[in-house]
């Protein structure tokens, strides 16, 4: 499949130009600014590099710059590592095409063992956050956890706050963008992003931020109609079997109410002890 973005560094690079404020960097700020952020002669300046080259980058005309300026480029951006990583990425023109039916099966294996977890909650997904297979505890949880739903779509589309709070938008879509990396044209995130594009300003809004970061761990807290308000961490792992494919397994404090919540969700589902005659 051919990249039908001509300049994916140049637009990432304008992005983190215009959310970088003077003050930030150390400039002083002028009272007139045509621009939002940064001017590009100012980052180059921070770089180390000419007005000229920068202007370059922006505009697609190198789209294969050194380590080195991707080095000085990310200092001067104030990048943490994974938007630094992403930065380097999307100057490797060598980029594999994933293999769409790969990785929308789950292997029999895993299924079995998420089935097997009657007291943690754990689901299957793909890079652009598409529940392929979710075991009963974590279906019990949350109505978005359903084989077949899409957790940024329903983080920008349901009304029910179904993802929980803190309000997870913009970490979904900075996780959207760290795992789907440099691969900008998959068929997947295409059509999620031109959906939600269209219907959402507050998905364009942060899309256009180009934020990135893994998104591999954090903290969930949701409102469940039975048990109660539940805390919990979860982890997102890699399926090395299954490339785009991530294994999300959450979790609660030992000993904790949401432990206990947990375990009243599962509790139906627990065999039942055969008693002595």
């Amino acid at each position: 499949m051919a990249n039908r973005n001509p300049k994916p560094l140049g637009e990432y690079l304008r992005a983190r130009r215009e959310l970088l404020h003077p003050d930030e960097v150390g400039l002083p700020r002028t009272a007139r600014r045509r621009v939002p952020g940064l001017r590009r002669e100012e980052i180059a300046m921070l770089a180390g590099i000419s007005a000229d080259y920068y202007l370059g980058l922006e505009q697609g005309r190198d789209r294969r710059p050194s380590a080195e300026i991707l080095a000085a480029l990310a200092r001067a951006l104030r990048l943490d590592d994974g938007a630094t990583a992403h930065l380097f990425s999307l100057t490797n023109p060598t980029r594999p095409v994933r293999d769409r039916t790969y990785r929308h099966q789950v292997a029999p294996g895993l299924r079995q063992l998420i089935d097997s977890w009657a007291l943690t909650p754990a689901f299957v997904q793909t890079h652009a956050f598409e529940v392929l297979a979710a075991n009963s505890l974590a279906r019990s949880l949350s109505s978005v956890f359903t084989p077949g739903s899409n957790l940024v779509r329903a983080a920008f589309l349901d009304t029910d706050d179904a993802l929980g709070e803190p309000d997870p938008r913009s970490d979904l879509v900075a996780c959207l963008r760290g795992l789907a990396g440099a691969d900008v044209v998959d068929p997947d995130l295409e059509s999620l992003v031109g959906e939600l594009s269209g219907c959402s300003e507050p998905f364009r809004r942060l899309w256009a931020r180009h934020d990135v970061h893994g998104c591999t761990n954090g903290t969930l807290t949701l409102a469940h109609p039975q048990v109660g308000t539940l805390t919990l961490t979860f982890e997102r792992l890699l399926v090395p079997s299954a490339p785009g494919q991530q294994l999300v397994v959450y979790s609660a404090e030992p000993r904790s109410r949401s432990e206990e919540a947990l375990s009243l969700l599962a509790a139906p589902r627990q065999p039942r002890r055969r008693t002595r005659p």
